[in-house]
C-alpha cells in the first residue's frame, strides 16, 4: 500500500521562490527590512488636534455620535433590525474615519546618519531579499 495523500517524505526541499538555496539571504533580507521599518516607525510622532470633520473647525464630535446612538437604541428595541445595524456600524465607521482624519503625523528630527541607516536597512534588505529569491548554483 502506498501513501500518496499529502506526504512530504519523498519531496525535496526547494528554497525560496522555488529555487535551490537562498534561504539565509531571504531571511536576512526580511530581518533587515523589519528592523528598518521598526526604526522609521519609532521616529514618527502621531498626535491629534481639535476635531475637524471634513475640514471644518466648527463641527463638534457629538454630531457623529447621533447615528451610533440611534442605531444602538433601535437594536435594543429590535435586535434583528437591519436599519439598527446599519446605523450602528455606520456610526462606528463615521467615528473611526473622523479620528483618522484628525491625526497629525510627523517625522521627528533626527540626524542624517540616523536617516541613512533607517532607509538604508530597508533598501538593503529589499536587495538581499530579492537576491535570495534568485536561483543559486548547487554545490
Amino acid at each position: 500500500m502506498t501513501d500518496t495523500g499529502g506526504s512530504f517524505a519523498g519531496k525535496k526541499f526547494e528554497g525560496p521562490g522555488g529555487t535551490p538555496g537562498g534561504l539565509v539571504e531571504t531571511l536576512a533580507g526580511l530581518l533587515m527590512i523589519a528592523i528598518g521599518i521598526y526604526i522609521v516607525f519609532d521616529h514618527v510622532t502621531v498626535h491629534t488636534s481639535f476635531w475637524r470633520f471634513f475640514g471644518s473647525p466648527g463641527t463638534s464630535f457629538g454630531l457623529t455620535l447621533l447615528p451610533l446612538l440611534g442605531g444602538i437604541g433601535i437594536l435594543f428595541f429590535n435586535g434583528r433590525s437591519v436599519l439598527g445595524w446599519f446605523f450602528t456600524v455606520g456610526g462606528v465607521a463615521l467615528i473611526l474615519v473622523g479620528v483618522l482624519m484628525n491625526l497629525d503625523i510627523y517625522f521627528r528630527p533626527t540626524s542624517l546618519w540616523g536617516t541613512i541607516v533607517m532607509f538604508g536597512l530597508i533598501a538593503g534588505g529589499l536587495g538581499v531579499f530579492a537576491r535570495g529569491l534568485r536561483p543559486h548554483p548547487q554545490k
